[in-house]
């Protein structure tokens, strides 16, 4: 059985390993990117079909990358792993075209389930963000 193919993007390479060695028992990481412009390339050349990528990011951030990766047709499911526990941020993470948005300190126990939950077609958002009054 074909282990799925992961796209890993965080301009910090303690969280890129950090995610890698959580994700690698049970998906093939096949590129990891530090930027959004590199995701653009990067998912391009190797069509994954998930991507975990940080918001904030140099030369593109991680929202606009994904929203052009969707208008550009891309099926990968995006999860976002990001310091920002902000709603305003979540939701132009799911307008972009996000199935998943966590927290980083709540990596080691939400990162799986959002996984999980973007490819069964369902959304997952970590508990404890702020929200507007």
């Amino acid at each position: 059985m074909r282990r799925l193919r992961v796209l890993l993007a965080d301009d910090h390479p303690s969280v890129l390993r950090m995610v890698e060695n959580i994700l690698e028992p049970m998906f093939e990481v096949v590129g990891k990117v530090a930027d959004g412009k590199s995701l653009l390339e990067a998912a391009g050349k190797l069509d994954p079909d998930l991507i975990v990528t940080d918001i904030s990011m140099p030369i593109l951030n991680g929202i606009e990358a994904v929203k052009n990766l969707k208008e550009s047709g891309s099926r990968a499911k995006v999860v976002f792993l990001t310091v920002h526990a902000d709603f305003e941020f979540e939701k132009g993470c799911f307008e972009a075209g996000a199935s998943g948005y966590v927290v980083k300190p709540k990596m080691d126990t939400d990162l799986l389930f959002a996984i999980r939950a973007a490819l069964a077609e369902h959304s997952f958002t970590s508990r404890n963000l702020t929200y507007p009054n």
